[in-house]
């Protein structure tokens, strides 16, 4: 799969990507790295941190990207959570790593393998889930980007959206 993206599209990209990633990841609790004995509380503290019952994400865009297992068990919903939150939270990375390490910093041409252009529709599927939760998109979505005006602050940002999705359609077209 080959695509062009100017300069600015690249650098949109990387942004809204980036975003998503430190979003990701500045909830996550960390096992301290260093040599045995530097500070055994502190690693046992992150060690239990790690093995509890996982509450859902206040922040709506983390609820939206790391879903809950069980909406009517909030017991339940934190045991699944427990086991597959980092593993979601380490696939999502990956996969927009993986976007960032395919896309050139000042735009041009891209050539994608199968593998790439699925890592692609899932990094823009989270950037879409992300941005979409941050305008209240609904399925109306038409409808509400035509009652903004040019000159409202969020037009721009349904018009990334619409882009966005639009980039996606043309991955899903040529993965067909």
């Amino acid at each position: 799969m080959r695509a062009w993206f100017a300069a600015a599209e690249a650098s949109l990209l990387r942004d809204l990507v980036g975003q998503v990633m430190a979003l990701i990841a500045a909830d996550e609790p960390e096992l301290a790295p260093g040599p045995a004995g530097d500070d055994v509380a502190a690693e046992i503290d992150a060690l239990e941190a790690l093995l509890r019952d996982r509450p859902a994400p206040e922040d709506p865009v983390l609820a939206r990207l790391l879903p809950d297992g069980y909406r009517d068990d909030p017991e339940a919903a934190g045991e699944f959570r427990r086991y597959t939150e980092p593993g979601l939270r380490s696939a999502k990375q990956q996969v927009a790593q993986e976007m960032l390490d395919t896309l050139p910093d000042a735009g041009g041409r891209i050539q994608l393998t199968q593998d790439q252009a699925v890592a692609w529709l899932k990094a823009l599927n989270d950037v879409r889930l992300a941005l979409g939760v941050r305008l209240g998109v609904t399925e109306e979505f038409e409808e509400q980007w035509a009652r903004l005006s040019s000159e409202d602050p969020q037009w721009a940002a349904f018009e990334v959206y619409a882009w966005l999705g639009a980039v996606q359609e043309s991955l899903v077209r040529a993965l067909a």
